[in-house]
């Protein structure tokens, strides 16, 4: 295979791309700081509930272990 054909579909996928991300519309700032603040606090809320399952496992086993 030549160079020039193995170029051709690189410059193709290059030019959808690029025409691609001229459809995205962007967020603006109001938008973004609120999206922001609620995948932060989700995720520190997913963290907590995360912890306290793991402290009443680690207390449930211990429990159990004891038996």
């Amino acid at each position: 295979m030549s160079e020039a054909a193995e170029k051709a579909p690189k410059k193709s996928w290059f030019k959808g791309l690029k025409a691609e991300y001229k459809k995205i519309i962007w967020p603006d700032r109001k938008s973004l700081t609120k999206q922001t603040i609620a995948v932060v606090a989700a995720s520190i809320a997913l963290g907590i509930m995360i912890k306290i399952l793991d402290v009443i496992m680690t207390y449930g086993i211990e429990a159990i272990m004891k038996l």
